[in-house]
């Protein structure tokens, strides 16, 4: 047996699978319905408890080619039914296993849908997945205990310690095909003719494999990482990854990216470097109610009025009341209208809110490593 217990006293009981153990964490909801494998993986989900709205879970397994991180990062996994059959000629193990090996607790057989339609009117809240001998009361008071995500950084806790070159020897980087029956080669990467710095805040393995892909070579560095220290690797661009916590907790890479923009190389930032990108410019973020997270997010181009489906994976967002006026708002969220992208007026530096490279998808956006791409040829 197990429980999941939130800040405001509301207990959910259901069966254990994964790990015995107790893990802390904010509870969110992610609307996707497949692609738990990434997500369990994604650095961005440090210090949540990952509810999955879709009713059954693990059905294919896991498979060590699509994990998007060295590791899992969520603190605890929630679904409604755990699939009893894993099928998939990719599987390795099944996902209760592979959270067991990871020592994350997960726990199944509740109501899913009434915790999300909780967690949507109340917010996200601190909760506890708690396993073994472990009284309600209790649960309920870790939960209220827990320091919760405002005001931390949890980037410098997922970022490589060491600075890197992605995939030096083109091993990780191409598209998967199924087997050809008729012995057809594997598809072949560009030549990485464009060097650019990638700042790792908790970047995704998936978004590496892309820069590849458009022909950059890619030096990955720490979070904490200085502009002295990435001007020294001679970049034709600058790269600002997706990462987890609280993005006003970072003044330190904004400080560096504050540093970078005056160098007047393209910038492009995803996620938590779309974030820190409007800090350096002059915005503030703030909490949001219970984030984005899903494969369905609607954002619109607002110069073009183009629609893009959207995979996101967010908590807090950009307030734009402080932008100076050569930094343009050109996307926003279709639902809520929050800020989903902005753009330098005069100077090659763009960021998007939400992921291009989603894995399994949607790929509406992948463009935009196009873009980046052509920025930096037109500099």
């Amino acid at each position: 047996m197990a429980i999941l217990a939130l800040e405001d006293g509301t207990v959910f009981r259901g069966h254990s699978f994964g790990a015995n153990a107790t893990a802390s964490g904010e509870v969110c909801f992610n609307t996707s319905m497949t692609g738990y494998q990434e997500i369990l993986t994604d650095p961005s989900y440090k210090g949540q408890i990952v509810t999955m709205t879709y009713p059954e879970i693990g059905n294919y397994g896991v498979n060590p080619a699509d994990i998007e991180s060295y590791e899992p990062h969520v603190a605890g996994f929630v679904v409604h039914e755990l699939s009893p059959i894993v099928s998939n000629w990719r599987s390795t193990q099944t996902l209760s296993d592979y959270l067991n090996e990871n020592n994350i607790p997960g726990i199944e057989g509740i109501d899913t849908r009434a915790l999300t339609k909780k967690l949507r009117v109340h917010g996200a809240m601190k909760g506890v997945i708690a396993t073994g001998e472990f009284t309600e009361a209790k649960a309920i008071q870790q939960a209220k205990d827990w320091h919760g995500m405002e005001g931390a950084d949890y980037a410098k806790e997922v970022t490589h310690p060491e600075a890197f070159a992605w995939d030096e020897h083109e091993q990780s980087s191409d598209e998967f095909v199924l087997p050809d029956s008729d012995g057809l080669p594997s598809p072949t990467l560009p030549p990485a003719d464009i060097p650019i710095v990638a700042f790792d805040f908790g970047i995704k393995y998936n978004i590496l494999r892309c820069l590849r892909r458009y022909g950059f070579a890619v030096q990955v560095l720490p979070a904490k990482a200085t502009a002295e220290e990435a001007m020294a690797f001679e970049p034709a661009g600058i790269f600002l990854s997706n990462g987890p916590g609280d993005p006003a907790a970072l003044g330190y890479a904004v400080k560096t990216v504050r540093e970078l923009l005056g160098k007047d190389l393209p910038i492009f930032g995803i996620c938590l470097g779309h974030q820190i990108l409007a800090q350096a410019l002059g915005a503030e973020t703030f909490k949001l109610k219970f984030g984005h997270r899903g494969a369905n997010q609607p954002v619109q181009d607002v110069e073009t009025g183009q629609i893009e489906i959207t995979s996101q994976n967010h908590g807090f967002a950009v307030n734009p009341d402080k932008l100076p006026g050569d930094v343009l708002v050109d996307r926003i969220n279709l639902n809520d209208q929050t800020v989903e992208g902005l753009r330098h007026r005069s100077k090659p530096v763009f960021s998007v809110q939400y992921h291009p490279e989603a894995s399994p998808g949607p790929h509406d956006s992948q463009g935009l490593f196009a873009r980046f791409r052509g920025q930096i040829n037109d500099t």
